[in-house]
């Protein structure tokens, strides 16, 4: 089978996770240090941290990427497929300009997305930050840690849920979604 050639219908794959916008640069060592960082680090952003994804914006040549792990699977699924809509997913957003970005980005990758949006909330974060052949990770999760169940209710959506053939949900969507 060539690369999208294919025959799976629209919506066949189904995913629910925290959506980011990944903001990817390339960094001195220095810029770790100053905001207590290390190589390879993979952290929730603290509010000491939510300074440095300004300065990375103002200070840096940035790359925009929609992240979150469910996020990543259905664009790469959508990358194999090559034919737009085969994927759905779900997650929260807020109602501003990054939330905006990651809208335009997922769709374009082709994915469906269904994002709830938070008005009183930022669309979540991942500072991707760069360092020789190291990568480390900060997120800050916002409105992504925000959705909720009833967001499944509206028709387009339990229409999606109900056309999916297979269902991809993460653990973090799921302990961020259900409240004990």
């Amino acid at each position: 089978m060539a690369h999208g050639d294919t025959n799976l219908p629209e919506g066949i794959l189904l995913g629910m996770c925290n959506p980011l916008l990944d903001i990817q640069a390339t960094v001195g060592k220095d810029f770790l240090e100053k905001h207590g960082l290390k190589e390879n680090d993979a952290i929730l952003a603290e509010d000491k941290h939510l300074p440095m994804f300004e300065e990375l914006v103002k200070g840096y040549e940035v790359e925009y990427i929609p992240g979150g792990a469910a996020q990543n699977v259905l664009r790469t699924f959508q990358w194999i497929i090559n034919k737009p809509k085969r994927s759905s997913y779900f997650g929260a957003i807020g109602n501003d300009e990054y939330g905006n970005k990651l809208r335009e980005k997922a769709t374009n990758a082709g994915v469906d997305v269904h994002y709830q949006v938070n008005d009183s909330v930022k669309t979540g974060t991942c500072a991707a930050l760069i360092y020789k052949t190291h990568r480390s990770l900060a997120a800050h999760l916002a409105a992504a840690n925000t959705f909720t169940i009833d967001h499944l209710d509206k028709a387009e959506n339990i229409k999606a849920v109900e056309k999916a053939q297979f269902y991809y949900i993460t653990g973090f969507f799921i302990t961020n979604m259900i409240k004990f």
